[in-house]
């Protein structure tokens, strides 16, 4: 027992000879844990939710007053060239949700992205008047206030709520300029589900025959959807017929502008490229513009 309790008793002076105890050598040696890893600050909810700032997607933001009333519609501005890509943003949304894809669209056309009323920093004499009339005639003010009697060539893209409004507009043929339609998810019936924090506001007020609207519009039509399910009977057989042009943009949710900007973009242009549409309309190849 002695020899034992001498043994013991021993070890430290030993392993203090070798230059300290045993722990103090493994304290010395390198450990999977003897160093924290980088980790980013930590961010406030405010931070991790902060607005980007419009500038870094857009050229211009500005306000326009429409005459004889006291409204005012916000908007950003984007591009110098081509036809003009007017945005209209879903429900509860802005002008803003255009902004990555407008830094890209704004290369080959003219992007107009407009808070609509009751959302975003525009503001009017009745916010919560979200009538299909009132809605249509604010965006026809809009561009008549901005445009004059001579309004450049119109790409109307409306998002859910605004698909619905662009859809009303070109059905009921306000703005004679418009040369082509392009609506993102909405379909009667699906479109509200998407909205359930609007439905109170939106019920019954624009999808109404928004599908044969659709159809009856005038002027080249695109579609498109964030998955086949959200096709309704009577948009299937238009399309088998060749009515307008559909592409199903895979792997995104409702906010297709927003989940894959580039794609988006890429689909606007190439819509605007097939159908010929310049900043004073449609060319028709060897038919010559009248000079003004």
């Amino acid at each position: 027992m002695e020899n034992s309790s001498s043994n013991l008793s021993s070890l430290p002076e030993e392993d203090s000879q070798n230059g300290g105890t045993a722990a103090q050598s493994a304290s010395k040696s390198p450990s999977a844990f003897s160093s924290k890893p980088d980790r980013p600050p930590i961010q406030t909810s405010s931070q991790k939710y902060a607005p980007l700032d419009w500038s870094n997607y857009f050229d211009q933001e500005d306000d326009v007053h429409i005459p004889d009333s006291e409204n005012v519609f916000h908007f950003y501005k984007a591009g110098n060239e081509g036809p003009v890509v007017l945005c209209l943003h879903g429900g509860g949304y802005s002008g803003l949700s255009f902004a990555l894809s407008a830094k890209l669209i704004k290369e080959k056309a003219r992007v107009v992205a407009l808070d609509l009323r009751g959302h975003g920093k525009s503001y009017t004499e009745n916010d919560l008047d979200l009538s299909i009339e009132t809605l249509c005639n604010d965006v026809v003010a809009v561009v008549k206030t901005m445009y004059g009697d001579s309004p450049p060539a119109i790409v109307m893209v409306g998002h859910s709520m605004g698909g619905a409004l662009a859809v009303h507009i070109a059905a009921k043929k306000v703005l004679p300029s418009l040369a082509a339609l392009v609506v993102v998810d909405v379909v009667e019936g699906t479109a509200m589900a998407s909205l359930m924090h609007m439905q109170q506001i939106l019920s019954n007020r624009m999808y109404e025959g928004l599908s044969e609207k659709f159809l009856a519009s005038p002027v080249p039509k695109l579609f498109l959807l964030a998955g086949t399910d959200r096709l309704d009977k009577t948009l299937t057989i238009g399309q088998m017929q060749g009515k307008f042009q559909m592409v199903v943009v895979r792997h995104t949710g409702h906010a297709i502008q927003e989940d894959v900007p580039d794609e988006f973009a890429n689909l606007i242009l190439n819509f605007i490229s097939h159908n010929r549409i310049s900043p004073h309309g449609v060319v028709i190849p060897g038919l010559r513009r009248p000079s003004q």
